[in-house]
């Protein structure tokens, strides 16, 4: 495109601003930096606030320091709705204070990784960022109750919060939390190993809008927490329970009998759990399309039974380390509904029992699209390749001990290696 001395190139004296503006607001990050490079006309028009609403600075966030955000901040004013800065360590409180000032309409902000900031900046949000619906704290490991306490005073239409990793988090401020934020649908505590079960007493008093909780590796909570939790959270959808090596099967009794909507379960490392909780959960939950039973060591053919005939809707199934399961549970699980129609990946790393009967089983599932198999020591290379004779469309990813030929006569032979094969 040839621009005149006067800086009017032939589209721009075709077209209306507005028209031109429209087309910038198409275009990413980088493509308006380089439309602003062209000529005046086109920088006041692609560095336009109305054309930041969204911006994802991942991509650069080693070179993304605080006056760049502060930069942005002023650019785009009350226009910028969303923002990620993850992965942006060298951003921190004083220049989010300055964001927070600047863009009062900002609604999904995700500040995953950014270590340096601590609870100054859930002040500013609080302060300036009322219409804040979704926020992201992963791994702010300087934030306490204290931002928590901002939080629900300032941002009561908070419906998504992630504080994985923030492990200062206590029960007093998660009770100050949901006292403020009661419209929360989703709500991540990963890593939060000082919460117990008074913390989930808490959530269930006031938030009953919740359909997302997560709680891997809060170790410290038992049935008493997750009963508490089910009886008042009765549309949840996705629950994560892994590394919660206390519960039992009264945990999943309640999930049963309180959460007929649940679609995920993720209990890996629940090592507690047993056939009995697993099929009154299969009994009464028929929506669910994802479990993770990894290292539930209790459990048999029975539980896949139970699922088979329950769950129609089962998409992804992890079974590692579950070494009780036998072919006869995987025949169950391929003859299924589920097993027909929707199975897309089936994970039975260290399952011992597991043989190439199994495999032909599977080759009933025509949607598998990816099958664990490391350390199934029964397993053959001959068997995975006659499965995927019949799926030639499934990953699989097995693992085979190294060989090692006896040394050839006059020299050393070529020592063949099978190791971590993905066929």
């Amino acid at each position: 495109m040839v621009f005149s001395n006067n800086d009017e190139g032939l589209i721009n004296k075709k077209l209306p601003k507005e028209l031109l503006l429209r087309i910038f607001s198409f275009l990413d990050i980088v493509t308006l930096c380089r439309c602003a490079q062209i000529s005046k006309a086109w920088n006041i028009l692609a560095l336009d606030g109305s054309n930041w609403q969204r911006i994802d600075l991942f991509n650069f966030q080693t070179d993304v320091e605080g006056r760049v955000v502060e930069n942005i901040s002023k650019r785009c004013g009350g226009f910028l709705r969303k923002l990620s800065l993850r992965g942006c360590i060298g951003v921190g409180d004083s220049s989010l204070k300055t964001f927070a000032q600047n863009c009062r309409n900002i609604e999904h902000l995700n500040l995953n990784g950014c270590t340096k900031i601590t609870d100054s900046t859930c002040y500013s949000l609080s302060r300036f960022c009322s219409k804040l619906k979704h926020l992201d704290l992963t791994s702010c490991v300087s934030i306490t109750n204290s931002s928590l306490k901002g939080i629900s005073e300032g941002c009561r239409n908070l419906e998504y919060l992630n504080l994985s990793w923030c492990d200062q988090i206590t029960k007093d401020g998660i009770e100050a939390l949901v006292r403020g934020c009661r419209g929360l649908k989703a709500l991540l505590l990963r890593g939060c190993t000082q919460l117990e079960d008074e913390a989930l007493k808490h959530i269930q008093n006031y938030c009953h809008e919740l359909v997302s909780l997560n709680f891997q590796s809060c170790s410290r909570i038992t049935d008493e927490g997750v009963v508490q939790i089910c009886r008042g959270c009765h549309r949840l959808q996705a629950l994560c329970l892994s590394g919660c090596s206390n519960l039992t099967d009264a945990s999943l009794t309640a999930l049963a009998l309180n959460c007929p909507r649940l679609q995920i379960l993720e209990a890996a490392r629940c090592s507690h759990l047993t056939d009995a909780g697993f099929t009154l959960l299969a009994r009464n939950c028929h929506d669910l399309e994802k479990m993770d039973l990894e290292e539930c060591i209790l459990i048999t053919d029975s539980t896949l039974v139970q699922l088979s005939v329950h769950c129609p809707k089962l998409q992804a199934l992890s079974l590692s380390h579950c070494e009780l399961i036998t072919d006869d549970g995987i025949l169950h699980l391929s003859n299924s509904t589920c097993g027909h129609e929707r199975l897309r990946v089936l994970e039975l790393d260290n399952c011992l029992l597991i043989t190439d009967v199994a495999l032909e089983h599977l080759e009933n599932c025509r949607g598998l699209e990816r099958l664990e198999l490391y350390d199934c020591q029964q397993v053959t290379r001959a068997g995975i390749k006659r499965m995927r004779a019949q799926l030639p469309h499934v990953k699989v990813h097995a693992y085979f001990a190294p060989v090692t030929p006896p040394t050839a006569v006059g020299g050393s032979g070529q020592r063949l290696c099978r190791c971590c094969v993905i066929l």
